[in-house]
């Protein structure tokens, strides 16, 4: 009894709801994609490089496609910043004002980013629907690749931003997919 009352002090609270254990997964598993695009756009550079200046004749569609994977490196990237709280943040400010001020001004930050998160879906949606008809010079794919990952990222961020107020709102924190 004694020592789990120890674990318990020595532990912070966490949200373990279902929401919780969906965003770790999701948070988790984009991470590891995002890992991977980083590898493929540094091996596509290395490759358009090695062809330009040792066989004199760069891949036409390197380029192009290390574009396309940047969105989605920058973008996944940064919907895990939002739920492992790894985005810059007013961290430094809201330390000097009481602490039932500052969980409120917390849950206001959390619902302008889930509110920002929405505007990412929707006008990704309507941006990727307007251009889904062209191709992208080089690669013969669709225009509309480099909107999914806004829209992806967008969803991602509203839930990330939703699983954040409720744990503000539980006095918990939202433990990072990393732990």
């Amino acid at each position: 009894m004694e020592i789990e009352l120890e674990q318990a002090i020595a532990q912070p609270p966490r949200t373990a709801g279902w929401l919780t254990r969906i965003n770790a997964t999701i948070s988790r598993y984009t991470m590891y994609a995002t890992v991977a695009g980083l590898v493929a756009i540094v091996g596509i550079v290395f490759y358009q490089v090695f062809g330009r200046y040792v066989l004199n004749s760069s891949p036409t569609w390197a380029e192009s496609l290390a574009l396309v994977l940047i969105l989605y490196v920058t973008l996944l990237g940064a919907a895990v910043g939002v739920r492992d709280a790894g985005h810059i943040g007013m961290e430094s400010l809201l330390v000097l004002v009481p602490e039932h001020i500052r969980n409120k001004v917390e849950i206001v930050i959390h619902a302008l980013v889930a509110i920002f998160g929405a505007a990412m879906v929707y006008n990704g949606w309507i941006l990727g629907a307007s251009v889904a008809a062209y191709k992208i010079p080089n690669l013969e794919l669709p225009e509309v690749v480099r909107y999914v990952p806004l829209v992806v990222s967008g969803f991602f961020i509203v839930l990330f931003s939703i699983e954040h107020i409720i744990a503000l709102l539980k006095d918990e924190e939202v433990e990072p997919a990393w732990n």
